[in-house]
């Protein structure tokens, strides 16, 4: 069986209120564009989620909305800020779906990203994993228990400036 794994930084977030915390902080205009080219590049390359596992922050929060797809929605604030180590755990949980979008923030997607991979696929972008970077892998495995580090084949890596 063939499991498909899209793994998203969120979008541009606003910093224009600094006594706004962290965890709250939304997106800004040019997030909020990103998310949308972001949605519309998934649905046109076949990209579509069963179930979203996503940070409870509220810039992952908008940029899920901003890509307008439908899917199982699973806001966790384990996600927030997490480690890959903890974003592994939570993806082994995701149950029957055969397609999971998985949102989060860095350092930690960044470092999640380059650990499922098998081979790198050598593009500095993927490296940094700017903001709305959006990795897919395949992985051959009957069920996400069983996805570990270096099982994933990368079919596409985007970042939002290359859709304008």
């Amino acid at each position: 069986m063939s499991l498909k794994l899209i793994l998203m930084r969120h979008a541009k977030s606003d910093w224009n209120d600094p006594l706004q915390s962290d965890h709250e902080r939304g997106l800004n205009p040019r997030g909020q564009a990103a998310a949308m080219a972001l949605g519309d590049w998934l649905r046109g390359n076949g990209h579509l989620p069963d179930l979203m596992l996503s940070s409870d922050a509220t810039r992952t929060r908008e940029t899920w909305a901003g890509l307008a797809l439908e899917a199982e929605e699973r806001f966790l604030r384990g996600l927030y800020l997490a480690p890959s180590i903890a974003m592994l755990e939570v993806l082994k949980q995701a149950g029957d779906a055969a397609t999971v979008l998985m949102l989060g923030h860095n350092p930690g997607i960044a470092d999640f990203a380059d650990t499922l991979a098998a081979a790198h696929p050598g593009d500095a972008d993927f490296d940094r994993y700017p903001t709305c970077a959006t990795t897919v892998y395949q992985f051959e495995a009957d069920s996400w228990s069983e996805v570990g580090p270096g099982m994933g084949q990368i079919l596409d890596f985007i970042i939002p400036r290359r859709l304008t």
